[in-house]
């Protein structure tokens, strides 16, 4: 833990304060305007926000997985896009610098992402390139000193105002798979990027996304991220980077069953049918009691990963565990929500359906539940052998 105990404690009342009394109040006006106000987000590098996970060296918090899980539970309690705003810089957008990145990397990046002076974004995913991520086509080559990379990235979160992509690009031509694949460091008013236009999307509105498209972009050798030593190992970076991620978006998950939670029990109780409350009725308790349920287990099993990881065991099973039950469980809550609320439920005014379409995201990104599925029946496969 990098935190004590009464230190953590402080810093997740000031989140939760900070969550419920300026976050919660402007959920409305984000969705509708798709834009998070410059002084929310200023208000977020003042707490720190951008560099919950950036090492204390580095002008961060340094926070373990679990202390990061319980502070993003705590944001979970609002629209994710508010944590979309921060996400990237403590997640995948910094995790493969931390991990595997030069301290010369580090020393020039990592304090601009600690402070919300940059902010970083994971260029992965491609138009043909998405769960079969080892089949990435974007090309790198070698080219008068350095690298010159071509290539079209679909849907990546917060490239409109990203100042750092990390991009992954195949450096061996001769490979289709996950060899041969590095990870870079690239500029994003580097000569040769071109955004797309933002994508219109089904939820989370304030978060924004788009494709990057690499049209001949030269790039120093030393933008390879980890240098010389880690090319056509990038693949490996973006695994263990999308191991904490998957724990991060488990525990947002959490956080939002816990608000939808709460939202339905006080509905349940204030509306009355028939003469009663409907909380009183038995089916009504019974979809209660099932997300109770369920959002307990979730978040069970998420401080259970996020210890064994702070512990220094490898947790790719029980990360994929975590994000496949934790983002499918938050979408059944989400569902018994619009149900409990009827056919206010359906109506924007009370948030019910934009939670429902906002949640929905997570059983897709950082790795759909079916890829959840396959990594880890094939881990059992694997460990059994």
């Amino acid at each position: 833990m990098a935190l004590d105990a009464t230190t953590l404690t402080q810093l997740l009342d000031t989140v939760r304060r900070f969550v419920r009394t300026e976050l919660v109040p402007l959920e409305s006006q984000v969705a509708r305007e798709d834009r998070i106000p410059e002084r929310i987000v200023a208000q977020m590098r003042e707490l720190g926000l951008f560099g919950l996970t950036v090492p204390e060296s580095y002008g961060g918090l340094g926070l373990g997985t679990e202390e990061e899980c319980r502070v993003v539970m705590e944001l979970g309690w609002t629209s994710p896009a508010f944590r979309s705003v921060i996400g990237t810089n403590n997640g995948i957008g910094s995790q493969g610098l931390v991990m595997d990145g030069t301290e010369a990397q580090k020393r020039r990046y990592l304090p601009g992402l600690a402070s919300g002076e940059l902010i970083g974004s994971f260029a992965l995913t491609e138009p043909d390139a998405g769960s079969d991520a080892g089949s990435l086509t974007t090309a790198a080559r070698p080219h008068n000193g350095g690298f010159l990379i071509n290539g079209t990235k679909r849907f990546i979160t917060n490239a409109p105002q990203a100042n750092l992509f990390t991009v992954f690009a195949r450096t061996d031509p001769n490979t289709t798979g996950a060899a041969g694949v590095s990870a870079f460091l690239i500029d994003a008013d580097t000569k040769g990027i071109v955004l797309g236009k933002p994508n219109r999307k089904m939820g989370q509105q304030g978060a924004h996304v788009c494709d990057v498209v690499f049209d001949d972009c030269w790039v120093r050798e030393d933008a390879l991220l980890g240098g010389r030593e880690l090319l056509n190992k990038g693949f490996a970076t973006a695994m263990k980077t999308l191991d904490r991620g998957r724990l991060h978006i488990s525990a947002l998950a959490v956080g939002c069953a816990e608000r939808l939670i709460s939202d339905s029990l006080s509905y349940a109780m204030e509306r009355k049918q028939f003469g009663q409350p409907i909380a009183e009725f038995q089916l009504i308790q019974a979809m209660l009691a099932d997300s109770r349920t369920e959002a307990y287990a979730a978040q069970c099993m998420v401080l259970d990963a996020a210890r064994r990881r702070d512990g220094g065991e490898r947790v790719t099973t029980w990360a994929a565990c975590c994000k496949l039950f934790a983002s499918e469980m938050v979408g059944r809550v989400a569902d018994r929500a619009v149900q409990i609320f009827g056919g206010a439920g359906y109506m924007e005014e009370y948030g019910i359906e934009r939670f429902y379409r906002d949640v929905r995201l997570f059983r897709i990104y950082e790795g759909t539940s079916q890829i959840q599925q396959t990594l880890i029946a094939r881990n059992m496969i694997r460990d059994h052998a």
